[in-house]
């Protein structure tokens, strides 16, 4: 039973030990580049003026401001409304064919703290 488990163990360690090998540092690349710097300069600052070639129209510009269709004061009185309706947290796929039915809707199911 012992030796067993020390081969087991050795196994498992040479399997380790093959699997497990580092790759070897070769260094820092040399260039292979043709071009010197000044060849490359006006590559570059061309390409800086010219934007981003491959963007849209529509995504590179600024979104416009948004405007309201509705007052804040009638937004805020449908939330409260909303959210003081009986069964607003009812999810359909709790019941039978996905339809909540009428008689969970007028219930209340908010209850008032006794003190």
């Amino acid at each position: 039973m012992n030796t067993s488990k020390i081969l087991a163990a050795a196994a498992l360690s040479l399997l380790a030990a093959a699997g497990a090998h580092a790759e070897t540092y070769e260094g820092v690349q040399a260039v292979t580049s043709g071009y010197s710097r000044a060849d490359v300069a006006p590559q570059a600052v061309a390409a800086a003026r010219a934007g981003n070639t491959y963007g849209d129209g529509i995504s590179s510009t600024v979104a416009p401001a948004l405007t309201a269709s509705a007052d804040r004061a009638t937004i805020r009185t449908e939330a409260v409304a909303a959210a003081h309706a009986p069964g607003q947290n009812l999810r359909r796929e709790s019941f039978a064919d996905s339809v909540v039915p009428a008689q969970a809707k007028a219930r209340t199911f908010t209850r008032q703290a006794g003190l």
